[in-house]
């Protein structure tokens, strides 16, 4: 059950923090093997960056991600560079506020993350966002555990903003949104 994830955006998005609690939530408290590699631009903030997990119910044996079964985009210009990368029949996740698909994908899944985080008063739990959509429209990893690896992560003061930010996109994925629809 080998699954390769990429998570892309811009430094700043929080898209390294989004991959390692998705990579935490499946090996701490999923009970499956998880590794972790990531990749930032040459700008700390506004350049491209992406995280890629791999996900196992056995012990992962090769850790590097060429071509993602799953590509979770929060930027255009994320989705422009990484979208080649994706293996054909991939299934594809986007901020609906963010990306512009082409006709090609106009049949993956999307939730607009960035908007939904603004009405929490917060938009840098866009990310988080995210995180809950793809989490329940996936089911690679149980709700609780994702829950957990917030709790267990974000500092204290942050935890409830994050858990409602986590359960908005997790209910939006009840929707079904489609991004090109």
């Amino acid at each position: 059950m080998r699954q390769e994830v990429r998570f892309t955006g811009y430094g700043g998005q929080g898209i390294a923090l989004m991959a390692a609690l998705f990579g935490k939530a499946a090996a701490l408290f999923d009970n499956k093997h998880a590794v972790l590699t990531q990749s930032y631009g040459p700008e700390s903030r506004g350049g491209a960056s992406n995280a890629d997990v791999v996900i196992d119910d056995q012990s992962v044996d090769f850790p590097l991600v060429a071509r993602p079964n799953i590509l979770v985009v929060m930027f255009q210009e994320a989705y422009d560079r990484f979208r080649p990368t994706l293996k054909k029949c991939g299934i594809l996740f986007v901020d609906t506020g963010l990306v512009r698909v082409d006709k090609q994908d106009k049949d993956c899944f999307g939730v607009p993350a960035l908007k939904l985080a603004e009405e929490l008063g917060k938009k840098m739990v866009a990310n988080v966002v995210m995180l809950g959509y793809f989490g329940a429209a996936s089911a690679l990893v149980r709700r609780e555990a994702l829950e957990e690896a917030i709790r267990k992560t974000v500092k204290s003061k942050f935890i409830d903003l994050n858990i409602e930010a986590f359960a908005r996109g997790y209910e939006w994925s009840k929707n079904k949104a489609v991004a090109g629809k």
